[in-house]
């Protein structure tokens, strides 16, 4: 009978969980802009921020998820920290809504949610009423299990294990403090870590004053993982908004936890219900923990900021800026992060490009040192992208999101190998023009910067194509590549013609300047190959066509020249 109760408690609690993690990631896939959007422009007042964290996370059903988002902003310089730790204040008020009205006996619905979310999901034409229908069927979960819950540990007491684990949990509330704080820990949710709480309760599986202290816990172990999160990422202004909360939960559990017994007691006399007494402690506790906190944020603040001060020093280049880790439950919030930051990353590309020229033509050392250094950088950025895009497509993507998963995986595939072509190559023969005393012909200089202008231009141009997918303006940039053939052919033969004139300095730049035009050329048709996944997307067979041509177009690999990564 023990080991059945046990098997039917862990069932239970991992379809809870579920049903929370559908909720989530359909609200997320839903709103998750907007809900981004109505954080952002609740920054200026506290009070507002309070209102602004309640109403999300009451929607979103977790107040780490909130916490994510907010040492987000936090670690991108759009919010302060008073009115960060104040959504975060609100954000434990607003957890606490899905447990109130859970903790009435709304089991009924769960049918209803989960026919009504599968159809949706299954039916829907558009991409919201799929959302909406995950939503439904996460509550629906949610329901369920809790009615798994009260039906399972209905016998628990007479079972002898359970009676030894009943002694264990209720002699200490520290102890079940610390429990509390494990389990939210672990499941990354303290809805599901109270709501088993509530069940265990209401089966007389632990004691009400057990019961209040595991809910204390669960408040405090919520708030562990951002504080873990935002250390790893190592952001300081991240780091003090979750560590803020953590505090601010702490202190609460510090001054509550030695009169738990009367707690109990008086909660007990309001509402004989433990599923009541359960929610009711859990409100009124994240609502004593805003109301002693929230004018005082100003000084907490300050703590903080001497506690974990801004680092010395430069922000590292290479270190990504916009990838959010918090977005990742939402791909298309993740996806325009990471397009972001793949555009952050082209816009090095194109400062890398546009020294190269100029490092040629100054035999500036120092310069052709500086770009080779940013190919480093450009690397890091390019495998931080990568592995982000990766961990998107982990979640179920629809098929603009996989298309748009691919292009942004294309893109700064084609940006690192620009880099490659510009550090390997460009920056070698640089260095060798300037260990040879070399110097170019004023029309060979004037057409390598032509031909260079050129590139630069049609890189600028692949950037619109990135960000707007316009197939016009992709077909354009594919029709540059003729254009630029012709100026790349005709530079080649008016330099053979001043060969044939017998000109000094061509003769001695000769093979640096057409391996300069060949190098160019092949940054050109990375850039051109950006346009390619927006051609095929809108089904044009002319993109295949123009890459088949382009590959054929392409040199083959000279005598000597670095192999690219």
């Amino acid at each position: 009978m023990t080991n059945l109760v046990l098997l039917d408690l862990l069932g239970g609690v991992a379809l809870l969980l579920w049903g929370l993690h559908m909720v989530q990631t359909g609200i997320l896939r839903a709103f998750g802009a907007d809900i981004r959007r109505l954080l952002s422009v609740s920054l200026a007042q506290r009070f507002k921020a309070f209102l602004a964290g309640a109403g999300v996370t009451a929607v979103l059903q977790s107040s780490t998820a909130t916490a994510l988002m907010v040492s987000g902003f936090a670690a991108e310089g759009m919010v302060g920290l008073v009115p960060a730790l104040a959504i975060l204040l609100g954000a434990n008020v607003g957890t606490t809504l899905v447990v109130q009205v859970l903790s009435f006996n709304v089991s009924a619905a769960a049918p209803i949610l989960l026919a009504g979310g599968v159809l949706a999901f299954k039916r829907g034409k558009r991409t919201l009423t799929r959302d909406l229908g995950r939503v439904a069927i996460g509550l629906g979960l949610m329901l369920l299990s809790l009615h798994i819950l009260l039906k399972s540990l209905a016998p628990a007491e007479s079972a002898p294990l359970a009676r030894e684990i009943l002694a264990a949990a209720t002699g200490q509330p520290l102890v079940n403090l610390a429990l509390g704080t494990l389990l939210a820990w672990a499941a990354h949710s303290s809805v599901a870590v109270v709501l088993l709480t509530m069940s265990l309760g209401y089966s007389h599986f632990v004691t009400p004053a057990a019961a209040l202290a595991l809910i204390l816990g669960a408040n405090l172990g919520s708030a562990i993982n951002p504080v873990l999160e935002g250390g790893a990422a190592g952001n300081r202004a991240a780091l003090r908004v979750s560590l803020g909360n953590l505090l601010n939960r702490a202190v609460g559990c510090a001054l509550v936890l030695p009169f738990i017994a009367p707690v109990s007691e008086a909660l007990a006399r309001l509402d004989p219900s433990p599923l009541r007494a359960g929610a009711d402690f859990h409100t009124l506790f994240n609502l004593g923990l805003a109301m002693l906190f929230i004018m005082p944020l100003g000084a907490l603040a300050r703590l903080l900021e001497r506690l974990l001060p801004d680092e010395k020093g430069p922000p590292d280049p290479a270190a990504p800026a916009y990838l959010d880790d918090a977005a990742l439950t939402s791909p298309p919030l993740a996806l325009a992060s990471a397009a972001r930051e793949a555009l952050r990353m082209g816009d090095m590309v194109q400062g890398m490009l546009d020294r190269s020229m100029t490092a040629l033509m100054t035999d500036d050392r120092n310069l052709v040192g500086e770009v080779s250094r940013d190919d480093d950088v450009i690397d890091r950025l390019h495998e931080a992208i990568k592995l982000y895009v990766v961990g998107v497509t982990r979640e179920e993507l629809e098929d603009r999101e996989a298309r748009r998963a691919m292009e942004v995986i294309a893109f700064v595939i084609n940006m690192e190998h620009i880099g490659d072509i510009i550090d390997k190559n460009l920056m070698e023969l640089a260095a060798k023009k300037i260990k040879h005393r070399l110097s170019f012909s004023e029309e060979g200089a004037a057409e390598l910067k032509a031909i260079h202008e050129h590139v630069l231009r049609d890189l600028r141009l692949a950037f619109g194509i990135f960000v707007s997918g316009d197939v016009k303006v992709a077909r354009q940039l594919l029709e540059e590549k003729a254009r630029f053939r012709e100026a790349e052919v005709a530079a080649s033969e008016s330099h053979l013609a001043r060969l044939r004139e017998g000109r000094p300095e061509s003769i001695e730049t000769s093979a640096l300047h057409l391996d300069i035009l060949r190098d160019l050329k092949r940054i050109h048709s990375h850039i051109c190959a950006i346009a390619y996944p927006v051609l095929e997307a809108a089904g044009g067979r002319r993109a295949a066509g123009a890459r088949a041509a382009t590959k054929n177009a392409v040199p083959p690999r000279s005598a000597g020249e670095p192999r690219l990564r």
